[in-house]
């Protein structure tokens, strides 16, 4: 760098210096310009308190306005409810609470909502397919339960909107939900007691409700409604026996349809509603009786999980000075003959339940048979803890030793009609079709002079088929079967499928179940063995095929129901194919037909029965009229 550079960056640093040094502020100026910075900050920082303060005003106004508001509007809401429930505005508000009682067999859930039960379950059941939780009733939505109340003003409420209060209880099986009013000293008591069964007591305890109520109240409207689950596995089978039943005062016993929408109106006095599903049921008992009843039952679609859904509308008495409490008893359990029954031990004639109806048991004669044959026998089996297949082949053995006598009858009934067929074919041969009634008379004469009675078979069949319908009766409704094994079949309550497929085939629906099937063969078989030893018209084939037709018939009749029925049916038949066997070896057609011969023999000459005398004279009158309508269409030509 040369010297001229040099002198040039000297020059232009004094410059710089000397600028610097001629405009630096004096000690008066900066203490000024400090003075200002303080003013400025002292601006900013009241600036940022008068904003705080002012945030803060608005928050405390905004929250003293949103108070004023909230108290005007408790106010008003005040003045709302009181206006919609009059004296039962402090129970219009509350938080829903439960109770729980609880005994061996049933667990209770009381609802403070409503004053109501609101979920019931039975601790020694369990659904089809649930093996851990108990069998639940209902719960929740599934049931409501709700009485109507007229309050002085003239007010109409329900008692599921209002809340009741829980009262300490120092009694573990009973509850006290009280429903408060306006006034301190005037209550309405809903007083639930579980007793040591399926039984639930509810107690309507009115307290100085003269003045809180409308004078004219005697009775109450009760409304009542409930889905009935699906339970068990087998649904169709399962709502064949869902069904709405009530009992009169008096024991008359009405029930709506079990499979379309059906409705009923009861004028007479009615002592129990009963929601009844195949082996459980929610009865609603009055301590006095229901009047004006209306009844509804509707079926629920298959993908609902619901079986059916009843709603009953009524009324019950109710005195507002409480002397005369107005009282129900729940059952729910299970329908088991003997537990329903037994509500009815040690009681008055015109005071019992007949609860035992829930239990289907067929047509009056064959209920008979149950009650004092099937049933005991089944107790007495059961009682000495025997598996429920053996129990069931016992039954089947004493069933067919009872019947035997008929069954040989009408065995030998057959048989002789065998040994006749040579004859029976002659006469065929002498009088073709075109002549019927002359066979027929042959035929008939034939029988009375061998002895030989063709009712013989069929009456002692007549004699044997309640006895059958009984079985038929009792196996699908025993709740005993419910659960219990069998080999293949874990429940002998319902179907034993082993075959399942996608598709639902007409008759036959969704599955094949294995006890049904083997019924089926050995229907098939026994058919045979019968249609071997019977003498039958070649001109008959139709029946004949008719004859193999049944058995399948029964493969699709059979095939929802319960296994322990189809198990019964294919042991039943095992048996009586023995016994045909065993009759066929000691029946002799050689000789049956010789003793009939010898019959002919000591009858010939000897006047008609007259039961064979009237036969034949009808049949001449048949063949006369004939004769004469011939005649009259020939003349008519």
């Amino acid at each position: 760098m040369d010297k001229n550079t040099w002198i040039g960056f000297l020059l232009i640093a004094a410059i710089i210096v000397g600028f610097t040094m001629l405009n630096r502020p004096s000690k008066e100026e900066l203490a000024e310009r400090q003075r200002v910075q303080d003013s400025i900050n002292l601006v900013r920082m009241a600036e940022r308190e008068a904003q705080r303060l002012s945030d803060s005003l608005q928050l405390v106004a905004g929250e003293a306005l949103e108070q004023a508001v909230q108290t005007v509007s408790h106010e008003q809401q005040q003045e709302r409810l009181q206006a919609a429930y009059g004296t039962f505005a402090r129970a219009a508000q509350g938080e829903e609470q439960f109770v729980t009682l609880t005994n061996e067999h049933l667990r209770v859930t009381l609802s403070t909502l409503g004053g109501r039960i609101e979920q019931a379950e039975l601790l020694e059941y369990h659904a089809s397919g649930d093996s851990l939780n108990p069998l639940c009733l209902f719960r929740g939505d599934e049931s409501a339960f709700a009485l109507t109340l007229i309050t002085a003003n003239n007010r109409i409420l329900q008692t599921s909107n209002l809340y009741f209060t829980p009262l300490p209880s120092e009694q573990p099986d009973k509850a006290v939900l009280r429903l408060p009013t306006a006034s301190e000293d005037a209550w309405i008591d809903f007083v639930y007691e579980l007793s040591d069964n399926y039984m639930i007591h509810l107690s309507m305890e009115p307290h100085n409700m003269q003045t809180e109520l409308a004078q004219n109240v005697n009775s109450l409207e009760l409304q009542w409604r409930q889905l009935i689950p699906q339970q068990e596995q087998g649904r169709k089978f399962e709502e064949r026996y869902a069904q709405l039943q009530y009992m009169l005062v008096g024991g008359d016993m009405e029930k709506l349809s079990e499979s379309k929408d059906d409705s009923a109106k009861e004028s007479a006095r009615v002592k129990w509603i009963g929601y009844k599903d195949q082996f459980f049921s929610t009865v609603l008992i009055a301590d006095d009786a229901f009047s004006s009843s209306q009844f509804a039952s509707t079926p629920q679609s298959k993908h609902s999980g619901y079986i059916k859904e009843y709603a009953t509308h009524t009324s019950v008495p109710f005195d507002l000075t409480g002397k005369t409490p107005t009282g129900f008893r729940w059952y729910l359990g299970p329908n088991h003959y003997h537990t329903l029954k037994a509500y009815d031990d040690d009681v008055a004639k015109d005071e019992r339940l007949h609860l035992n109806k829930l239990v289907p048991l067929g047509w009056k004669i064959v209920s008979w048979i149950n009650v004092y044959l099937v049933i005991p026998m089944f107790d007495l089996f059961t009682s000495w803890g025997l598996h429920i297949g053996i129990v069931i082949l016992l039954m089947t053995i004493v069933i067919k030793l009872i019947i035997l006598p008929f069954v040989f009858v009408s065995y030998k009934s057959s048989a002789k009609m065998r040994a006749l067929k040579p004859q029976i074919d002659e006469i065929n041969a002498k009088y073709p079709a075109e002549k019927m009634q002359e066979r027929q008379q042959a035929t008939m004469q034939l029988y009375q002079q061998a002895g030989v009675s063709p009712m013989s078979g069929c009456l002692p069949m007549l004699f044997q088929f309640p006895v059958l319908m009984a079985m038929f009766w009792f196996l699908p409704t025993a709740i005993e079967l419910r659960g219990k094994s069998l080999w293949w079949a874990p429940d002998l309550s319902t179907y034993d499928a082993v075959f399942h497929w996608s598709v639902n085939i007409p008759l036959l629906g969704d599955h094949l179940s294995l006890f049904c099937l083997l019924m089926t063969i050995c229907n098939i078989g026994y058919t045979y063995i019968t249609m071997q030893s019977q003498a039958t018209d070649p001109n008959m084939k139709f029946m004949k095929y008719m004859m193999y037709a049944m058995p399948l018939m029964f493969l699709f009749i059979f095939n929802d129901y319960a296994a322990g029925l189809s198990y019964y049916y294919l042991v039943s038949l095992f048996i009586t194919i023995l016994q045909t066997m065993i009759f066929r070896w000691t029946l002799d057609d050689k000789k049956m037909l010789a003793e009939m011969e010898e019959n002919k023999k000591k009858k010939a000459g000897k006047p008609k029965s007259g039961f064979m005398a009237r036969l034949e004279a009808m049949q001449r009158e048949q063949q006369k009229m004939a004769r004469e309508q011939a005649k009259a269409a020939q003349r008519r030509r």
